[in-house]
């Protein structure tokens, strides 16, 4: 019932009004809620392995669990690392511009895998066995080229709000974050030394990398040359 011209306690001025129609963002409300679908299904994937071998006697873990889930969360994390690092290239090839709202998101899936397949390595291969793991990163050429990985991920990893890029800069920030080359080429390294000889896999992801980083290099040059006035 309207009293005074007011409907329910609104304003008669205010019921006249047009309503006001709220543009929803695509990325926030489609392509992001799919990422993390998608993100998560490998985890989702493994964690159903793990089930069916504990409760069904399954064989999906293979013959050595602890190594089939170490290498599984590796793969996946040097995948997304990859992912991430196509954003940009994304953006240069398509002109789709949105997808480096992708990028962090990406990022920051790529080091939580990486958190995990370290995770597995100290907790269901070396037991927290601090020593063993210690002589593992000096003797083992590729766990220690994969840790040069990690180190250069963590500060990324904990710099990746507004917050941080306000408190150490903008041009700080991204000198910062151009460790992700190193830890990519360190990660694909890793990779290759961790399989014994020269395999198609790694030397795949490898060729994906170079690919990725040679279109990063080439796009600025492209632009300087776009930029230069015509003679």
């Amino acid at each position: 019932m309207a009293v005074d011209g007011a409907l329910n306690g609104v304003p008669a001025a205010e019921q006249a009004r047009p309503a006001r129609k709220t543009k929803r963002d695509p990325v926030t409300w489609i392509v992001k809620p799919v990422v993390w679908v998608l993100c998560l299904a490998p985890l989702a994937w493994l964690g159903w392995l793990v089930a069916d071998t504990l409760l069904f006697h399954g064989r999906g873990l293979t013959a050595n669990p602890v190594e089939f889930i170490n290498r599984f969360l590796g793969d996946w994390a040097l995948r997304f690392l990859l992912i991430a690092l196509a954003v940009t290239p994304v953006k240069v090839l398509t002109g789709w511009k949105q997808a480096v709202r992708l990028r962090r998101l990406l990022g920051l899936f790529a080091f939580f895998y990486v958190v995990l397949h370290i995770s597995s390595y100290v907790g269901l291969d070396q037991f927290f066995n601090w020593s063993a793991i210690w002589k593992d990163i000096i003797k083992r050429w590729y766990i220690t080229v994969g840790m040069v990985a990690v180190l250069c991920l963590i500060p990324l990893a904990v710099t990746s709000t507004k917050g941080w890029i306000k408190r150490i800069g903008g041009k700080n920030w991204n000198r910062l974050h151009k460790a992700v080359y190193i830890a990519g080429a360190a990660a694909c390294l890793h990779f290759i030394m961790m399989r014994k000889g020269l395999q198609v896999e790694p030397l795949i992801y490898a060729g994906v990398f170079a690919a990725l980083m040679l279109i990063r290099t080439i796009e600025p040059i492209r632009r300087r040359f776009r930029a230069r006035p015509a003679a």
